[in-house]
């Protein structure tokens, strides 16, 4: 089945779209088969990918690490997601405590970017020192706006983190081949960065998570296919959150927005036949993780998509919600047959 899934994947690295890919699927009864093609960088030198690469998983932090420790916290009982930030960063906007309208956000708020937050902001242009980036963050009065995707939100959910465990964002445990960087294993490439000069391999690739330090809530994190998937089966069989957590991630709003996470929608990156409890996420370097909970079934597309450059239609969207399809037609016809 997998061999069939994995043909438009591998349709992609030989056309050049993708320079490599590594595509997984797991299930609640532990069926597990992975597939990887192309290579793990272009330049400045030719290396073929293997399944020991670690990928820059990009967004995927968000839900992989900032929205699983944010309702783990919540679970034992140290952080109401309906309580506002200012309870665990108690000097944002400390300036302007009586008007400030970031220290009524909330972690709910956040978690299902609901906030008036812009989507991104170039903070890595304001200097080079993570922690007074984060003084920043804090202290900036942000532009409003309608409710958007934003990476500010999990910035801002990753202080929090930070300030509840009294530790970085990176010294929470996350599982065998996952972490923050650099990665303890070989890396696949990402992107020429015009700022710093190189091809980034094994260092963080978004801008904003490299000058906070290489750990904040919104990026950072790094992963081989195999860790994502031991991700993805502990979230099917419960061994990561309670009943209770999981339910506030597979409840959506109006927008599809979970907690952290996008719960399925006509025309969205999983692909149409998913069944509606599916939760997924993507990641800007070409990452991307599926949980359907209704067929017991995960499956996880990285790719290094940026690599050498993002200026490029690499065609990833088709790709993503195409594998999403042709997986989940091949997983119902097999348990019909």
């Amino acid at each position: 089945m997998i061999d069939a899934v994995f043909q438009p994947v591998a349709a992609a690295v030989e056309a050049g779209r993708i320079p490599g890919a590594a595509l997984g699927m797991v299930s609640i009864d532990g069926e597990s088969a992975v597939r990887f093609a192309g290579m793990a960088a272009l330049v400045p030198e030719r290396e073929n990918l293997t399944r020991d690469h670690w990928f820059d998983l990009a967004s995927l932090s968000k839900v992989i690490a900032t929205t699983t420790i944010i309702l783990t916290l919540a679970q034992q009982g140290r952080v109401d997601l309906d309580r506002p930030l200012t309870d665990a960063i108690p000097d944002l906007r400390q300036y302007d405590v009586a008007n400030a309208a970031e220290r009524r956000l909330t972690f709910r708020d956040c978690l299902m970017h609901r906030t008036f937050l812009p989507a991104v902001e170039p903070i890595y242009t304001y200097g080079d020192d993570p922690a007074r980036l984060r003084a920043f963050v804090l202290q900036r009065e942000w532009r409003h706006g309608p409710p958007v995707y934003s990476d500010i939100n999990f910035i801002l959910l990753g202080i929090a983190i930070e300030r509840l465990i009294g530790a970085p964002l990176s010294d929470w445990p996350l599982g065998e081949g996952l972490g923050f960087g650099p990665p303890p294993g070989p890396a696949v490439a990402t992107e020429h960065c015009s700022w710093r000069g190189r091809v980034m391999k094994g260092e963080v690739h978004d801008e904003n998570a490299f000058a906070l330090g290489g750990a904040p809530g919104h990026a950072g994190m790094f992963g081989t296919i195999d860790g994502v998937l031991r991700f993805a089966r502990a979230m099917l069989d419960g061994s990561i959150l309670s009943p209770a957590m999981l339910a506030e991630i597979r409840t959506a709003d109006e927008r599809h927005r979970t907690c952290g996470w996008e719960r399925a929608f006509a025309g969205w990156h999983g692909g149409d036949a998913c069944s509606p409890d599916t939760i997924g996420h993507t990641g800007f370097t070409g990452t991307g993780l599926w949980i359907d909970f209704e067929r017991g079934l995960c499956w996880a597309l990285l790719t290094n998509r940026v690599h050498p450059t993002r200026h490029f239609d690499s065609g990833i969207a088709t790709l993503r919600s195409a594998v999403g399809e042709q997986l989940i037609n091949a997983w119902d016809a097999r348990e019909t047959s």
